[in-house]
């Protein structure tokens, strides 16, 4: 479906102002969190050219007034390091009137970015009622939804706000991000301080119209291609730049299935690097230069479909290593979902409804990697060796494993060359033979000779099983192996007998 691009600046911000002159930009409100300390809270607005603003806040702890100057008809001032809580008011004045921004929380502001799954509200997961009935219970949980809107050029300050910052209610949540909502809420129950959640998603959407045309130039793709690039992050993700985070979630990936699938191994990892800079840059140094960003692994589309099409993208999300972090994509985290179908979905197969276990594994991986918690599982398991014979292959993990019985989970590549296996090779389903707490050894013995087992996979399908059903998982039951591939000639983890 093709979309007009428009662009009207419109601004909309939840302040008091008492002249029009003075305010602050679109996404400063009543009820906001601010990113608390270590780091220091950016704010920004506008005012008269020439005219001095002084910002001060007011609360727990008051801290000395800021005064700034109004130039080019903005005003920018960086608060000292607040500590988590509140409420504060914010205020800018000048000689003219005031804003001021009330019931102000400091806590770590999350941005939640992707296309459908990430857009996916609260009302339509499993158990709705019963999590919206909590909505009003974690009132230090603070929702804020950005609009809509595209442009062909970057832009400094947001088209339109959907949601302005709110005090959660079972009405607002309803049509908040599921993943985002519940993320927050986790993380709030685990950390007890304010969690600001930024909500910045569009359906069908791919990387390429979330990325600047310098990210989309490091992977040698075109800005203006058969699709329309840049114009999401050019005014849904460029205005948010000054803003200071803790860290970014995002769910995409279902629309370079057919797009630019090659290249995702590419430009998934460039846009995080672009963003990491950027936020840096715009926020005065800030928001940290390699921010936390986790990830949802997408789960499934078609049952029984055999294009590989999502196997491939799940591959690519982790620049082709099979688990992050990786050397490729350092401090991210990876919510592994291919175990979560939801074959009867009403809002259809590729949009489940089961966000909670989605949001559950990336609190897992934020608790390790964002918040340096030891001791915390946040990884399924991976294969660190695989040992061959003729008979079969010895597959050990990183981890100890749960295993379950499996006829055709894993595929073995047979060849006649040593060129690395891809989509179009020929491959053999192959079962699971047995197993220990470590290891999973399976057949090797289905290649016809001259062929030789040349590469093992695992889960190489778009729904590769059902529900919490496939047959590889931590030791506790609750993080799935993710798949890979895994050629013999390519790397060191694989050894001859």
């Amino acid at each position: 479906m093709a979309v007009t691009l428009c662009v009207v600046f419109i601004l909309v911000a939840s302040v008091h102002s008492s002249d029009g002159n003075l305010s602050f930009a679109s996404y400063y409100g009543d009820y906001m969190v601010l990113q608390k300390s270590p780091e220091r809270a950016v704010l920004w607005g506008y005012g008269p050219e020439g005219t001095q603003v002084t910002v001060h806040l007011s609360g727990p702890m008051n801290q000395e007034s800021l005064v700034v100057n109004v130039t080019n008809g903005t005003w920018y001032a960086t608060l000292h390091p607040v500590e988590a809580g509140g409420p504060y008011n914010v205020t800018a004045s000048n000689e003219n009137g005031t804003a001021t921004l009330t019931d102000v929380l400091f806590g770590d502001v999350w941005l939640c970015g992707g296309q459908s799954n990430m857009c996916f509200e609260t009302y339509k997961i499993f158990n709705a009622s019963e999590e919206l009935a909590l909505a009003a219970k974690y009132p230090h949980v603070r929702p804020f939804m950005v609009a809509e809107e595209m442009s062909k050029t970057e832009l400094s300050d947001l088209i339109k706000v959907e949601l302005p910052w709110s005090v959660p209610t079972a009405a607002n949540v309803g049509r908040f991000s599921a993943v985002c909502w519940l993320f927050g809420r986790y993380m709030n129950e685990h950390l007890k301080y304010p969690i600001g959640l930024v909500q910045s998603c569009w359906g069908g959407t791919p990387i390429e119209d979330w990325s600047s045309s310098r990210a989309l130039q490091k992977c040698g793709l075109q800005q203006n291609g058969p699709q329309a690039s840049s114009v999401l992050w050019n005014s849904m993700i460029h205005p948010l730049l000054n803003m200071t985070i803790k860290g970014a979630i995002w769910y995409q990936g279902e629309s370079n299935t057919n797009y630019n699938q090659d290249k995702y191994s590419c430009s998934f990892p460039a846009m995080i690097d672009d963003w990491r800079m950027a936020f840096h840059e715009g926020s005065g140094g800030q928001t940290a230069d390699d921010f936390p960003f986790g990830f949802v692994q997408l789960s499934t589309y078609i049952k029984g479909s055999t294009l590989d099409g999502m196997p491939n993208i799940r591959w690519h999300q982790t620049a082709d290593f099979g688990f992050v972090p990786n050397l490729r994509m350092q401090k991210t985290f990876m919510a592994v979902a291919l175990d979560l179908p939801d074959e009867y979905s009403p809002y259809h197969p590729i949009h489940p409804r089961d966000k909670q276990d989605v949001a559950s594994r990336l609190t897992l991986g934020a608790k390790a990697v964002a918040y340096n918690e030891t001791d915390v599982p946040f990884q399924g398991p991976f294969p660190n060796k695989i040992t061959s014979t003729s008979m079969y292959l010895n597959i050990t993990y990183d981890q100890t494993v749960s295993v379950t019985p499996s006829a055709g989970i894993f595929e073995i590549c047979c060849s006649v060359t040593e060129d690395p296996c891809g989509p179009t090779s020929h491959w053999v389903a192959v079962p699971i033979m047995q197993w220990d707490s470590t290891t999973v050894r399976v057949s090797a013995n289905s290649c016809p000779l001259p062929y030789e087992v040349a590469a093992l996979r695992y889960a190489w399908r778009d729904w590769p099983c059902d529900f919490k059903a496939c047959p590889i998982y931590s030791t506790s039951g609750i993080l799935p192996a993710p798949p890979f591939i895994i050629n013999r000639y390519e790397g060191d983890v694989w050894e001859c007998q």
